[in-house]
């Protein structure tokens, strides 16, 4: 699966659980180390973990993915999952604003996410 797909998808897992604020960040041109970076807020330990579970079980079942590194914790307020290519940063507002993320990475371009059809 390429980077952009995995991005999307890891996007649409955490909008399941009702993750916030989810952006898409492209780095590819800004860095070695993986394509994009996917940036979720929870609002609390629950809500990370929920969003958390729902990415990796879901590309686990679906897609059978399953991330190279996991680091943090949800009683930190920041877990990571790593799938080399794409790196999700879910962080707890607080954390995400401390942080600051997409202003490090602030030239990196937003991937935009598809509207979802009213027409169900």
């Amino acid at each position: 699966m390429d980077s952009r797909k995995l991005a999307r998808l890891c996007r649409e897992f955490a909008d399941n659980k009702k993750a916030e604020n989810i952006v898409i960040l492209d780095v590819r041109l800004l860095s070695s180390v993986t394509d994009y970076f996917v940036i979720a807020s929870g609002t609390s330990e629950p809500h990370l973990r929920a969003i958390v579970d729902e990415i990796t079980d879901r590309l686990r079942d679906d897609h059978g993915l399953r991330p190279v590194r996991r680091d943090g914790t949800v009683h930190g307020a920041w877990v990571v999952l790593d799938f080399f290519d794409v790196i999700v940063h879910v962080m707890r507002q607080d954390a995400r604003e401390h942080y600051d993320l997409e202003g490090l990475w602030g030239d990196a371009k937003r991937v935009a996410t598809r509207k979802k059809s009213l027409n169900r």
